[in-house]
């Protein structure tokens, strides 16, 4: 063979190493942030083969606890048609974000992202299920006084799309009435379990006076991510004005460590770039409790 036979040979060679490196097990290639940039929907989360991903177009929520796009459509045009009733996300124009919480409380992970959030005098909004808020109350009441807000959960942590009304209003009034024995304040922002919702749940939602918070950032912690690929989830997606979704307890079997050894990090690496961290009501100028 000619040198440049080999030149040839040895360029093959190169490419083919290189492709099976960027499809290989582990998916070592991971797109640089940009945050000025528009998301696109056909993006796929880092640490996730995309593979893994439901389709954007699926209905949002889907079957309980399946994988998610990233962001649900069905989410965007939800907060489309409901302008000032649905919100996943705050002003882009102000390098502000909220940090969020669901399924808590608890004595546990709850506790150990309060101690962390304490730490670095950062403020969240914990979306709460009833059974658990009264079974953990002095978790709850610590949440209030430490200056974070409470948002209704329902009281199960049903699919509301599974439910009929009465039964939705039943699972929204028992949380909200809870909390404010507990508290001193009736819950106004309120997060649909696996963000399942459809166009007569929102209407169904607002007319018992709640703000339907959903997000733009999904950490997918729920699926027993490592802290790293929490932490990459939340870094490489975050954008001004992002709703960073996490949790604060989770569903049985479900390992959430990930979620507090990221969280620290994720703080102090989001300070750094110059935002800052809010509530929900704060981002969106909106209140969190109803008026008596």
């Amino acid at each position: 063979m000619n040198r440049k036979g080999v030149y040839w040979a040895v360029g093959i060679l190169a490419l083919f190493a290189l492709g099976f490196w960027m499809t290989g097990a582990g998916w070592q290639i991971r797109p640089v942030p940009n945050r000025s940039a528009p998301r696109e929907l056909t993006e796929y989360i880092v640490g996730q083969k995309p593979s893994e991903l439901s389709s954007v177009y699926e209905l949002a929520g889907g079957p309980e606890r399946t994988g998610r796009g990233f962001p649900q459509r069905e989410i965007i045009d939800l907060a489309s048609e409901f302008p000032g009733i649905v919100y996943n996300q705050g002003d882009v124009r102000e390098k502000k974000v909220a940090l969020t919480f669901d399924a808590g409380p608890d004595a546990g992970t709850t506790v150990q992202i309060l101690d962390i959030l304490k730490d670095h005098d950062v403020k969240a909004t914990f979306f709460v299920i009833g059974k658990r808020a009264e079974a953990d109350e002095p978790v709850l009441k610590r949440m209030k006084d430490e200056g974070h807000i409470i948002g209704n959960h329902t009281c199960n942590h049903p699919n509301l799309m599974k439910l009929d009304k009465d039964t939705i209003t039943k699972e929204l009034m028992e949380t909200e009435d809870f909390v404010e024995k507990a508290v001193g304040y009736r819950m106004s922002l309120f997060r649909s379990p696996y963000g399942s919702l459809s166009r007569d749940n929102v209407k169904q939602v607002a007319d018992l006076g709640y703000k339907i918070i959903a997000w733009n950032v999904d950490s997918l912690d729920w699926k027993g991510l490592s802290g790293e690929q929490v932490r990459t989830n939340i870094l490489e997606n975050v954008r001004n004005g992002s709703i960073i979704l996490q949790h604060s307890a989770g569903g049985p079997g479900e390992d959430l460590s990930g979620t507090v050894e990221a969280l620290p990090t994720i703080i102090t690496t989001l300070q750094k770039e110059g935002y800052e961290f809010v509530t929900v009501p704060e981002l969106l100028d909106i209140p969190y409790k109803k008026e008596k």
